[in-house]
């Protein structure tokens, strides 16, 4: 059975990362509104000025600025200081080239790549109908792409670099969340688009518009409220149950695709979204299966980590 404790915290967690993605949604529409008028370093390093607004959101009593900086693993530290920096270049890249709905949909392999990282690295259990899931989802991406079909470009490129980095910073908060403070984590992100996209800004750098800062601002806000709830949402649910909550982006897309982009979703699209939804609905469904146990949450800290572990220990193993 599933303890009723575990199951709450679970469900918080699933609750909060879809609060996340849609503020993600939003900030994604907000730097695909500047059409690609500046560079994509520039425009994340810009949004990266901005989402320097969460530091105070996560900074608990007793934590200094220079938590920041120090963390209990400094190789997986810089990982996710290099993999938020791709991952930010080449959404912005994807939004600026593809339409929403199509972005998303590649930028939907993240939960795919979650699954498959935390078996290798987090050496999670996953069954058969997790697996299948996976399966279903690259299927529905490849009805997308319809590789030899038609002609893909750097946006495609850019958007599978955005779920392959966003899932290698999952799994890295997750492998070391239990002893590292949330600024630390959060900090290696916003460090890493800053530093890395700082300097590749230069060649080409722009002076924004009125417009354009407006537009930055709400990148760079939003993605700082959806990084601060998708933290939140690790305390409380796996790597593998909050991955699929991203499908939800997916109606935000069309919305947004639609009504301010005029794009449209063809036949072969929508079969592809149907698909790679459908994975994401057999992952949830799999982890919610009555007398399967949750694994084991993350905590942020020793104070979160007390009131999880004993439940965790508790459970029996998968």
């Amino acid at each position: 059975m599933i303890e009723p404790k575990g199951a709450d915290q679970a469900f918080k967690g699933v609750m909060l990362a879809f609060a996340a993605f849609a503020a993600y949604a939003f900030s994604d529409a907000s730097v695909k509104m500047i059409h690609g008028a500046l560079s994509p370093y520039q425009s994340s390093f810009i949004g990266a000025v901005f989402g320097l607004a969460g530091f105070p959101f996560l900074m608990k009593p007793g934590d200094r600025i220079t938590d920041a900086f120090r963390t209990s693993n400094r190789a997986l530290w810089l990982l996710r200081f290099v993999a938020q920096a791709a991952g930010t270049i080449g959404s912005v890249v994807a939004f600026t080239h593809l339409s929403m709905a199509e972005a998303f949909v590649l930028i939907f392999l993240l939960p795919c790549f979650v699954t498959i990282m935390s078996v290798v690295f987090l050496k999670e259990q996953v069954g058969i109908k997790r697996w299948s899931a996976v399966v279903i989802g690259f299927v529905g991406t490849l009805i997308v792409l319809r590789p030899g079909f038609r002609e893909l470009s750097i946006g495609h490129l850019g958007a599978v670099f955005g779920g392959l980095s966003g899932a290698i910073s999952i799994i890295c908060y997750r492998a070391i969340g239990p002893t590292e403070k949330n600024i630390s984590m959060y900090s290696a992100g916003v460090l890493g688009v800053l530093v890395i996209c700082g300097v590749l800004m230069v060649a080409d750098f722009r002076i924004p518009t009125s417009e354009q800062w407006l537009y930055l601002a709400g990148f760079g806000l939003l993605a700082a409220l959806a990084a601060i709830l998708l933290m939140k949402a690790a305390n409380y649910a796996p790597a593998a149950m909050i991955g699929p909550t991203q499908y939800s982006q997916m109606i935000w897309a069309v919305l947004f695709g639609y009504l301010v982009f005029g794009d449209h979703v063809d036949l072969p699209m929508l079969l592809g979204i149907l698909l790679i939804c459908g994975s994401g609905l057999l992952t949830l469904q799999r982890e919610r299966v009555r007398n399967v146990p949750l694994p084991v949450a993350v905590a942020p800290d020793a104070q979160a980590s007390a009131v999880i572990a004993p439940e965790a220990s508790d459970q029996p193993k998968a």
